[in-house]
């Protein structure tokens, strides 16, 4: 097994990536670090929680499997959305348009198609951009998804993310921390959606001509 890091490492990266020797500073880093560390851990977690549950498997197996009681890990696991602290503006409103795009269409839950849509309507956003440079169009994604018409908004009715559209958002905390980006921005979905290359988005967005690669490179250059 693949050791995890230890005290000392953790100390010295505190120290390398703290912008002085003063100990506050570092202190801060190194309170930025852990809560880095623990989302990241929490995510872990969640992947393969979400992977079980997928082969449905059972709470209390599940529940064996992570040492805790079969309560414990339903409370934990089961309604558990994703944290939005680190979500930009604009990543926060492309979720609240997915959830939109999903009720119009007489869903009962927000998936990762109603995502990569909601992008598209970002227009201003780093996603919506690169969509755009990819040659890649909502209408094309609709088609290939077979996702229905939008129709008449029902009023007052709340449309639950879905388990794989969590999974989707936890996987750009992950794009964002291979970035060391401090947030969550409309980027960090795009790539979490096409990496997905099993799930139908990945495989649509790969048959219209693009890949995890390319969006990546894309990004990079207009972010470093």
């Amino acid at each position: 097994m693949t050791p995890s890091p230890t005290l000392q490492e953790l100390i010295d990266t505190v120290r390398s990536d703290a912008a002085s020797a003063d100990p506050l500073v570092q202190l801060t880093q190194a309170s930025g670090t852990a809560s880095d560390l623990q989302e990241l851990a929490d995510a872990l977690l969640d992947h393969y929680v979400e992977q079980c549950r997928g082969e449905r498997r059972s709470w209390a197996e599940i529940s064996a499997a992570l040492g805790v009681t079969k309560q414990a890990a339903h409370k934990r696991y089961a309604f558990n959305p994703p944290t939005f602290n680190r979500f930009t503006d604009r990543a926060r409103a492309v979720v609240r348009d997915a959830e939109t795009q999903a009720r119009e269409r007489g869903e009962r839950s927000v998936g990762p198609e109603h995502l990569l849509l909601a992008l598209f309507d970002a227009a201003d956003g780093a996603a919506a951009k690169v969509l755009a440079e990819v040659r890649v169009t909502q209408s094309a994604c609709e088609e290939r998804l077979g996702v229905g018409p939008r129709g008449q908004e029902p009023a007052g009715e709340r449309v639950p993310l879905g388990a794989v559209a969590k999974q989707a958002l936890r996987g750009a905390l992950d794009e964002a921390l291979g970035f060391e980006h401090n947030y969550i921005g409309t980027e960090h979905m795009l790539l979490s959606l096409v990496q997905a290359a099993e799930e139908p988005v990945g495989r649509a967005l790969a048959d219209l001509g693009t890949s995890y690669e390319d969006i990546r490179e894309r990004i990079v250059r207009r972010f470093g």
